[in-house]
C-alpha cells in the first residue's frame, strides 16, 4: 500500500515541500496530496506590491502540480485527528475526511491584531491576497494627499511603507514603530534605511505604541492622535489554532513544537514547516516567521520524511538563519547578514545591487513554485500520471 503524505497549505513552504517529495519519492511508493483553501498560489512576499496597484502574475495550483503526481484538494482545513490520522476538509469538491500516514502542516500565518481596539475593524493588512486586494481598492479612493499609516517596524512594515511611498508620491506615508527603526540592523545598514525613508518622504514615529485604531486616525499610548485615512497593520503574525485544538504540543505562540527534523515532539507522524513551526536555530533561538525560515524548515522536513521512508540518513545538523533581505521600493534594498548568535554583521549590501539580488530571489522563488519538481523527468511524470489514472479507475 502506498504511503499517504498529506501537505496542508500550498504557500512557499507547502508548495516547495510537495514538489520536493514528488521529485524524490517514487509514485509507486508514495501518494502526495496537497490541501489548500484557494486555487491559486499566493506570492505573499509581493503582496504589498499588489496592494499599491502593481499587477502580479497568477498561477493556478492545478497547473503547477499537473503531471507531477501531486494531487490537489481544494478546501479549508477545519480539523485534525492525530489519533485516527485524518484531516477534515470543508468547502467545494474537496470536502470530507482525508486519511494520512504522514502529515506536513504548512498552513502559514495571518495578521495578528493583538487585541488592539479597532484594528480588526478599521485597519488593512497585506498577509493574504484577498486582504491585499481590499487595501488596493481602498487606496484607489483617497485623493492626492491622503495619509497612509503603516503600523509595525518589521520587514513587512518597512517594505510596505517604502513601496507605497515610491509608487504613490501623492500619498503621505508614515510608519509607527514601537522601538527604533531598524534597530536590529548594523549601523551602516540602519543609516542606509533612514536615508531611504528620508528620500521617499516617509515619516517615522519611533517608540510609538498604537493602542487603538479609528476610521481616520490611530491613537498612541500617550494619547496622541496620528492621522490616517488608511491604516495598514503589520505589527505581527499569528498562526491558526488548529494544531493546538488537535492536541499537538505547541509553543505559547501556537506554533507546533518540533525537533531538529521538523517532526512534532508529541506526534511523530506530523511534521511542520514555515511560520507554523516553532523551530530552533543553531543558536538556540526560534527561527523568525519569514520566507527564509520557510525555506529552511520545508527543506529539513522533506529531507527527514524522505530519509525515514527510504532508509536514508536523517539530517541532524543545526539550522542556520543567514540574514534578512528588505526591499525599499523597486530600486533599493538592504541585504543584512547575521552571525551565529543572530546579531547583524557589520557588512551589508545596499542600493541597486541589493535590489537586483532581491529581485533574483523573488524570481527564483516564483520559478521554483511554477516548477515544483524542478524538471521532473518525463518518464517519472508518465509513471505518476499512470498511477493517478489507475487509482481513479480503482476508486470508480
Amino acid at each position: 500500500m502506498k504511503h499517504r503524505i498529506v501537505v496542508l497549505g500550498a504557500g512557499y513552504a507547502g508548495a516547495f515541500a510537495a514538489g520536493n517529495l514528488a521529485r524524490r519519492l517514487s509514485p509507486a511508493d508514495a501518494e502526495i496530496t496537497v490541501v489548500n483553501a484557494v486555487p491559486e498560489f499566493v506570492e505573499r512576499m509581493r503582496l504589498h506590491q499588489l496592494a499599491i496597484g502593481q499587477d502580479l502574475a497568477v498561477r493556478r495550483l492545478d497547473e503547477i502540480f499537473a503531471g507531477t503526481g501531486v494531487r490537489l484538494r481544494l478546501g479549508r482545513v477545519t480539523g485534525i485527528d492525530p489519533e485516527r490520522r485524518t484531516v477534515a476538509v470543508a468547502g467545494g469538491e474537496g470536502a470530507g475526511e482525508l486519511p494520512y500516514d504522514t502529515l506536513l502542516y504548512a498552513l502559514g500565518s495571518s495578521v495578528a491584531h493583538h487585541g488592539v481596539p479597532g484594528a480588526a475593524e478599521h485597519a488593512f493588512d497585506v498577509t493574504g491576497r484577498d486582504s491585499a486586494l481590499r487595501l488596493r481598492e481602498r487606496l484607489a479612493g483617497p485623493a492626492a494627499g491622503g495619509t497612509v499609516l503603516v503600523v509595525g517596524e518589521g520587514l513587512t512594515g518597512i517594505e510596505t511603507a517604502t513601496e507605497f511611498a515610491e509608487s504613490r508620491p501623492d500619498l503621505t506615508v508614515a510608519l509607527a514603530a514601537r522601538g527604533e527603526l531598524g534597530a536590529w540592523l548594523s549601523p551602516k545598514a540602519r543609516r542606509h534605511l533612514r536615508e531611504a525613508f528620508d528620500r521617499l518622504g516617509v515619516t517615522v514615529h519611533e517608540h510609538t505604541d498604537i493602542t487603538a485604531v479609528e476610521p481616520t486616525r490611530a491613537v498612541t499610548a500617550d494619547g496622541t492622535f496620528l492621522p490616517a485615512d488608511v491604516t495598514v497593520w503589520s505589527a505581527g503574525f499569528a498562526v491558526h489554532s488548529l494544531a493546538a485544538a488537535a492536541g499537538l504540543e505547541v509553543a505559547g505562540t501556537g506554533q507546533i513544537l518540533v525537533d531538529g527534523t521538523m517532526r512534532s515532539v508529541s506526534h511523530p507522524d506530523v511534521y511542520a514547516a514555515g511560520d507554523c513551526a516553532y523551530a530552533i536555530d543553531g543558536n538556540g533561538r526560534p527561527l523568525p516567521m519569514s520566507c527564509a525560515s520557510a525555506g529552511l524548515t520545508n527543506m529539513r522536513a522533506t529531507a527527514a520524511i524522505i530519509a525515514r521512508l527510504t532508509g536514508g540518513e536523517v539530517p541532524t545538523d543545526a539550522l542556520t538563519y543567514h540574514g534578512n533581505h528588505i526591499s525599499l521600493g523597486r530600486r533599493d534594498a538592504i541585504f543584512q547578514m547575521v552571525d551565529g548568535d543572530a546579531r547583524s554583521k557589520s557588512w551589508y549590501l545596499g542600493g541597486k545591487p541589493a535590489a537586483r539580488l532581491k529581485s533574483a530571489v523573488l524570481k527564483g522563488a516564483w520559478w521554483g513554485i511554477a516548477h515544483p519538481t524542478f524538471g521532473l523527468p518525463k518518464r517519472k511524470r508518465a509513471l505518476a500520471t499512470t498511477a493517478d489514472r489507475t487509482a481513479a479507475r480503482v476508486a470508480a
